[in-house]
């Protein structure tokens, strides 16, 4: 492999296609999908996607791969899109994604998945490579080390079908930290989500606050406001961010 992989970019080519069919199985691919995949790096992961979906959008911010994926965007199913993905307009795209698939580079992959929850209403289903701490935070338990505001929005928006360890002997070049498969599927967004995401993240951005103190330090609302939003639900105004359940978050959120 004569392209070298590029740091900034969290770049690690996936080249073993035993894990393109763990990939596959876990994607749920059928002829009518159109598959949104950022980062297809070599092509590896594109080309089975292109086999089995109706439609691909390949989207890749690295013009040095432009030959390794000449042929594939060659092919009338495959839209090769040369772009930043936190950048591009993807809820624009045509036709519209129904799943995302993608081993994701590692510098994107939260917010990646975080704006697509309500950024790409068409996405029903998300199959994602990433790094195990940030596969394990997507569903962690509240009150665990791992359970974070990505935790909770991602857990209002979905439910977890599938999960795989992965061997860090499927990339090159192999990474420094254990990677994870991740697969979930849309449920119906709480109402107001939006509303409901500034809550959780201004919960969660101050952690070694109390809520209330976080909240107000976020410029949300006020303590007082917060602390009586805790009140309404039950809760007592020393509580943090970590010890809410998301279905939790909902309710704090009403009240704010």
């Amino acid at each position: 492999m004569s392209v070298r992989p590029k740091k900034e970019l969290g770049q690690h080519f996936l080249v073993d296609e035993n894990i393109v069919t763990v990939i596959e199985r876990l994607a749920q691919l059928h002829a009518e999908d159109v598959v949104l995949e950022i980062g297809p790096g070599l092509g590896v992961l594109t080309r089975r996607l292109a086999d089995r979906a109706g439609h691909v959008h390949a989207v890749e911010l690295d013009r040095s791969l432009e030959p390794y994926l000449a042929e594939l965007g060659a092919r009338d199913n495959v839209d090769l899109h040369w772009d930043d993905a936190l950048a591009l307009d993807l809820a624009a795209l045509d036709p519209a994604p129904t799943k995302l698939v993608a081993n994701l580079p590692y510098n994107v992959a939260t917010p990646i998945v975080a704006e697509s929850l309500a950024g790409l209403p068409s996405v029903g289903h998300w199959t994602v490579m990433v790094q195990r701490e940030v596969a394990d935070r997507f569903f962690a338990a509240p009150s665990t080390k791992a359970y974070g505001a990505v935790s909770v929005l991602v857990q209002l928006a979905a439910e977890r079908t599938g999960f795989h360890p992965v061997s860090r002997t499927v990339f090159r070049p192999p990474p420094n930290v254990d990677s994870a498969l991740v697969a979930f599927r849309r449920v119906e967004l709480p109402e107001r989500f939006p509303h409901v995401k500034g809550v959780v993240e201004a919960s969660f951005a101050h952690r070694r606050k109390t809520l209330p103190n976080s909240i107000a330090l976020s410029g949300l609302a006020s303590r007082e406001r917060a602390a009586a939003a805790l009140g309404a639900i039950g809760q007592p105004p020393e509580t943090r961010a970590e010890a809410l359940a998301p279905p939790e978050f909902v309710r704090l959120a009403d009240a704010l």
